[in-house]
């Protein structure tokens, strides 16, 4: 089947955000006497942030009473982050043209709650781009569950089989694959050799890497 739609995850694939956020909750998690690892904070990248706290508030045996107060005292540090050092990723102008001149329609598929979107679209200027912006903040489940590209194509009007998605997490990936749509993952450079990338469809360094020749290998 033809592709018609492109769907990209926000987070670590259009702005640099991930960093932010494992600042952000390195900041909170300290005040309840822990620390992650880089290792840790890759292991829960592409959870939404309430699965997020609760996944470490729970190893690290933190009442969870407390993690509300946590989820929202991390956004809020992570949104003043990207408005004062936030920065678009290699290749966001070229992807965005790319799908734009071949007439693809655009959609956004993401974690992140419906304040840190709006903020990310306005700070990079692409608002104006996307026909679809799909949460799955709200969803019962999130990535790796594929509801979020599910409502995405939804949205477009758009058959899951006629979606390509671009992603940058192991979550978001399973979440893709599990819509059937096709997926390229662009994954951070030290986790770019894994194998666990194997199960995408495509593996490129930057978006700004895609092209025509490689359109064809999808």
């Amino acid at each position: 089947m033809k592709l018609s739609a492109v769907i990209f995850d926000m987070d670590g694939l259009l702005i640099d955000s991930e960093p932010l956020w494992n600042e952000a909750a390195d900041e909170i998690f300290q005040r309840h006497g822990f620390n992650l690892t880089p290792q840790q904070h890759a292991l829960t990248t592409g959870l939404r942030i309430r699965e997020y706290v609760i996944w470490w508030f729970s190893f690290y045996k933190i009442p969870l009473e407390l993690a509300p107060i946590a989820q929202k005292d991390i956004t809020e540090r992570v949104i003043e982050k990207v408005l004062l050092k936030g920065r678009p990723l290699p290749g966001v102008s070229h992807i965005l043209n790319f799908f734009i001149a071949r007439k693809f329609k655009i959609g956004l598929a993401t974690s992140s709650g419906q304040e840190l979107i709006d903020v990310v679209i306005k700070y990079l200027g692409i608002q104006d781009h996307l026909q679809a912006i799909a949460s799955a903040d709200k969803l019962p489940y999130g990535k790796p569950h594929p509801q979020v590209y599910l409502d995405c194509a939804e949205l477009l009007e758009t058959d899951p089989v006629e979606c390509i998605c671009f992603e940058d997490s192991f979550n978001g990936m399973i979440a893709a694959k599990a819509a059937r749509m096709k997926c390229v993952v662009v994954p951070a450079q030290h986790q770019l050799h894994e194998l666990r990338w194997n199960a995408a469809d495509l593996k490129i360094t930057s978006l700004a890497n895609f092209n025509d020749l490689l359109m064809q290998t999808l």
